[in-house]
């Protein structure tokens, strides 16, 4: 083997390097930087914070890297399926018949728990409700998760016009981004899931990597493809569910971190592309919350941020027809 081809082989590793270095770098500086006085509380505050926004970033971009490796596009996320406009609906119900006194009093864990069931119950029933006959097209799938998408932002558009005034204010608050008031119950159960999805997704990484292929390529090759897609969708769900309820719904940020980790690892081996994208991920929402904070003091929300770029972004893949 000659030295450039054991460099470009070792290449993406050294990305990694760097980029776990970064991702280091800004977590001391997001958790030291103006800390003073009390470091019982200002450590332990801002730990919360920083475990949200990794776990979160975590989240986002293994579920869109599986998600764009299922479906062969890497200009689709989870949320054409509909999964951030069902979180909505499910927000809106919750207040819409239970009031914000008693929707606000809910067990967190309750709430989440609830929300993971439904959102994995929508994706199998979408998934085995199109394939139980067999020989259907995946795209069948994404079309119909865009018209129950839009189904589900019309009811809750329909029923958030019925809601009092003063009580969307608190819904609103439901649907915005923010890492400010992590929940340590709700953040342990999270993880936990988290943990029990990467597992799984351990066990099948050179599945994951057969998949990129192409269908008939992985089917030839031996892959189940129509019971791995669904497996895949399963643990998108649950990993949309932990991103949505800790912090609301981000729909393009995990556009921009999977086609980030892609153009900068230039591998199709999921071992070193989702580590990247998790990394990209958490250091670009701990360095946002960082100048969130520290500079436009809370003044803004991390999401209109996240979607103003990602759109440019995700327009201009679209008119340069990128390669997906």
């Amino acid at each position: 083997m000659s030295v450039e081809s054991l460099m470009v082989e070792r290449r993406p590793e050294r990305t990694l390097f760097i980029l776990g270095g970064v991702m280091v770098g800004v977590a001391v500086l997001f958790l030291l930087f103006g800390a003073s006085g009390q470091w019982d509380f200002v450590l332990p505050f801002r730990g919360r914070k920083l475990a949200t926004a990794l776990l979160v970033g975590y989240a986002i971009a293994v579920s869109t890297v599986l998600f764009q490796t299922v479906s062969g596009n890497r200009v689709l996320t989870p949320a054409i399926l509909g999964f951030d406009n069902l979180y909505v609906f499910i927000q809106t119900c919750l207040l819409y018949f239970l009031g914000s006194g008693k929707a606000s009093s809910l067990d967190p864990r309750l709430r989440f728990g609830v929300e993971v069931l439904i959102m994995v119950a929508f994706s199998a029933v979408l998934f085995w409700g199109l394939f139980g006959g067999g020989g259907r097209s995946l795209h069948l799938v994404l079309l119909t998760g865009v018209v129950l998408g839009v189904l589900f932002r019309s009811l809750a558009s329909f029923l958030q016009r019925l809601i009092d005034p003063n009580e969307f204010i608190f819904l609103q608050d439901r649907f915005f981004a923010s890492f400010n008031n992590p929940d340590q119950e709700l953040l342990v159960v999270a993880f936990a899931l988290t943990l029990v999805v990467s597992v799984v997704g351990l066990r099948m990484l050179k599945t994951f990597d057969v998949l990129v292929l192409g269908r008939e390529t992985a089917i030839n090759l031996g892959v189940d493809h129509q019971r791995t897609a669904a497996i895949i969708l399963v643990l998108v769900a649950i990993l949309v569910s932990v991103s949505s309820a800790l912090v609301g719904p981000v729909t393009f940020f995990g556009l921009l971190v999977s086609n980030l980790a892609h153009t900068l690892v230039r591998t199709y081996r999921h071992a070193l592309v989702l580590p990247a994208a998790a990394l990209i991920a958490g250091v670009c929402l701990v360095a946002g919350q960082f100048v969130l904070e520290q500079v436009f003091a809370f003044n803004t929300s991390p999401r209109v941020i996240i979607d103003f770029v990602g759109g440019l972004v995700f327009i201009g893949m679209l008119m340069r027809r990128a390669p997906v």
